[in-house]
């Protein structure tokens, strides 16, 4: 005597070679799951190490200015700039030297004019019946 089946029962029911072909479809969507995970976790590997990297070259960059800003401070002591200018003949303001922006005409050197140059006339071009007796 034959059972009626449900369509449902006879997909669940259907073999190839003897295995039902729900459990092949599950072993490829364990293989799937199981690789998309390593690609996963290996993704997360490189970018762990670019992380590292990164906090490296930043740690790298913080010492090289603290590095800079030390050099400047010891650039910029005034002893150091003193003793420099006065190696250059450099001395320092005197009282009479200070003034505010209207007074500045006045210590600005007179500037002498410069001689003015007179242009020569340029020559008058010369008729073609003066070229042809040439």
């Amino acid at each position: 005597m034959r059972t009626l089946t449900s369509p449902i029962q006879r997909v669940f029911d259907w073999k190839v070679r003897g295995v039902r072909w729900v459990e092949i479809v599950g072993c490829v969507l364990v293989a799937v799951m199981i690789l998309s995970v390593y690609v996963a976790k290996a993704g997360a590997a490189r970018e762990g190490s670019r992380i590292v990297e990164l906090e490296r070259e930043i740690a790298d960059n913080r010492q090289r200015v603290r590095l800079l800003n030390a050099e400047a401070a010891r650039l910029e002591q005034p002893a150091r700039l003193e003793a420099l200018s006065r190696e250059a003949g450099l001395e320092p303001v005197a009282v009479k030297q200070v003034t505010d922006a209207h007074g500045l005409v006045e210590l600005a050197p007179e500037a002498e004019p410069s001689p003015v140059v007179a242009a020569q006339p340029a020559p008058a071009p010369a008729s073609p019946q003066a070229e042809a007796a040439r």
